[in-house]
């Protein structure tokens, strides 16, 4: 019998059989940081809380990606935050909507699901899900930070609104462009593009940095990459872009013991987890985001 590569890896995640995008973060080396922080750095820290989805926000819609196409993403996104969001939201509706988050925050996080697949999802033979090579049971977030950070090395200006961005790669197996960074809570400092599994009482964690570089002028591009980038090795924006606030999301789950799980990707993607990524559109009120940027610049730490 000659097998896909697509049903061989879907055995394997069911089987829970090791492959080659599972490690145990034991074997994940320590990272070692680099960036050096000057005397003009943005040292503050603006904490959002958005819940971790009680609400059950999901659905297979990408608004930035595939704007007017309801399941265009090919895969079950999770969202916090706005609690409108689908295919067809505009930036009116959103900012009539309601939110999840404690401060006003109208803003909209949303990242692929991640499953147990073992299980049988509830929607097995949907869209996003089973029709598109999706399978399992969605396994909700034990925990979701947002964090703003600052510049190490200047000031930031504040992100204009409804600025839409793009961390990671859902097409990373065929672009190269993946940022995925996996761990598990209690080993922040062991990260890898790899599947980890984790320790007894350890959750697994997805970390998404956002780019942090702004153009000045616009609040999306044909790629929606070239409008919002990310700054060098050492913390610099390039010439003729400007620092603004570094979004930062975590999320973690409490995955049981030995069971096997992945997140959602485009069919052809192959559920790997190099893949993951996440989206943002920025639908702070302006008072809000200059909140943020004030207690970045002053080296404060809010919420």
């Amino acid at each position: 019998m000659r097998w896909s590569p697509l049903l061989l890896v879907l055995v394997l995640l069911a089987t829970g059989c090791a492959d080659s995008r599972t490690v145990a973060i034991d074997e994940v080396p320590v990272a070692v940081e680099s960036v050096t922080t000057t005397e003009d750095a943005s040292t503050g820290t603006f904490r959002v809380d958005c819940g971790r989805n009680e609400p059950r926000h999901l659905n297979a819609d990408n608004m930035v990606i595939a704007p007017g196409q309801p399941f265009g993403a090919h895969h079950t996104h999770e969202y916090v935050g706005n609690l409108s969001t689908h295919a067809g939201s505009t930036d009116d509706s959103l900012a009539a909507a309601g939110t999840t988050c404690t401060t006003g925050d109208r803003s909209t996080y949303y990242w692929p699901v991640l499953r147990l697949t073992d299980r049988t999802g509830h929607d097995e033979h949907a869209p996003g899900g089973g029709a598109h090579g999706n399978t399992g049971e969605v396994l909700p977030p034990a925990k979701v930070e947002i964090t703003f950070t600052g510049s190490p090395v200047s000031e930031v200006v504040p992100m204009p609104r409804f600025l839409r961005m793009i961390t990671g790669d859902p097409a990373a197996l065929n672009s190269g462009r993946g940022r995925a960074v996996w761990s598990c809570t209690g080993f922040e400092d062991r990260r890898t593009d790899r599947y980890p599994e984790c320790a007894p009482g350890s959750d697994v964690l997805r970390t998404f940095d956002f780019p942090s570089c702004w153009d000045g002028r616009n609040t999306d591009s044909p790629s929606h990459r070239a409008h919002a980038e990310f700054p060098g090795s050492n913390g610099v924006c390039r010439p003729g872009t400007f620092p603004m606030p570094k979004l930062r999301v975590r999320v973690a789950y409490a995955v049981p013991a030995g069971r096997p799980y992945a997140i959602d990707s485009f069919p052809e993607q192959l559920r790997d987890p190099r893949t993951d990524h996440a989206m943002f559109v920025n639908v702070m009120p302006v008072e809000l985001m200059d909140r943020v940027t004030t207690c970045l610049n002053t080296g404060q730490t809010c919420s």
